[in-house]
């Protein structure tokens, strides 16, 4: 029996009709691994913890969520590597993610992870969230001296979602807080979304109670004036060509601007997998990370 092709509907988006805007932004449909991926993720955070330690935990905001798991080097006043997750904005807690920290703590950075609300217990507002990890980043800013780190050597890495809400970070106006607009001194933000519109109009849309202010406030490339940190920017070749898309022409805008951004592509790799080359200190990843904080 031969397959009935399938007829395109109207387009919604760029070349897109609705169902190819939906399987762009579901990553399962471009990486069919994702579970094996997390089951690993999970297995290779136990082992991590098991040979670096158990991390410090630090309360940055008031709610129970808002804390940080930090994992230290023995270098006193060393670097310190933030890292956002991802999870489509509706999964993922910083236990899951302690095999990232393991090549950090030995090339002599502190690793801190961060946990936040999900978009769900938000009632579907991206605002939360996006206030909580901006709240992060300033609390280790300010708590330098108590964490043990060098607020002068502050970095973010982030991750798919994680890497939309960093993407909001790197573009807060931080003089706002009282704080330079320069804490961060570095950022590598992976296979992420920076323009909210082709979200929101996508199956995401279902669980997002997307809004005009949202989307105009959150989309990071609408923001560029406010960049005071130089960017990394990632995607691997085998992701969705929205994430690839969203990738590039972040990185384009940037440099248009005038600011630095650096855009590298993990070729053969799909969305979960760039997660994994974070751990290791001669992936794609890792080895970005640790050359834009002075480590290699």
């Amino acid at each position: 029996m031969t397959a009935t092709a399938r007829i395109k509907g109207p387009l919604v988006w760029r070349d897109m009709d609705q169902q190819e805007l939906d399987d762009a932004y579901d990553q399962t449909v471009y990486a069919s691994n994702r579970d094996q991926l997390a089951k690993r993720r999970v297995a290779n955070s136990a082992t991590a913890r098991a040979r670096i330690g158990e991390p410090a935990r630090f309360a940055y905001g008031p709610t129970p969520i808002e804390g940080l798991d930090l994992y230290r080097c023995n270098a006193p006043h060393a670097p310190i590597a933030i890292f956002i997750h991802g999870g489509a904005w509706r999964s993922g807690t910083a236990s899951e993610f302690a095999f990232l920290a393991e090549p950090f703590v030995q090339a002599g950075a502190h690793f801190a992870v961060v946990d936040f609300i999900t978009v769900d217990d938000a009632g579907g507002s991206l605002f939360p969230m996006v206030e909580q990890v901006r709240r992060a980043a300033g609390f280790v800013y300010r708590n330098a001296d108590a964490i043990g780190c060098d607020r002068n050597r502050l970095y973010l890495i982030s991750h798919s979602s994680g890497s939309h809400l960093a993407g909001c970070v790197v573009t807060h106006d931080w003089t706002k807080e009282g704080l330079p607009p320069d804490i961060l001194k570095g950022a590598t933000l992976s296979s992420g979304m920076y323009d909210l519109t082709p979200v929101r109009l996508s199956k995401r849309s279902k669980y997002v109670k997307f809004t005009d202010a949202m989307e105009a406030q959150l989309s990071a490339i609408r923001h560029l004036d406010k960049l005071n940190t130089p960017l990394v920017l990632t995607y691997g070749s085998y992701e969705s060509p929205e994430f690839q898309r969203q990738t590039s022409d972040f990185a384009a805008a940037v440099k248009a601007a005038g600011k630095p951004a650096a855009l590298l592509v993990g070729e053969a790799y799909n969305h979960f997998e760039m997660l994994e080359t974070l751990a290791n200190p001669y992936g794609l990843l890792g080895r970005a990370v640790l050359a834009q904080i002075g480590l290699v």
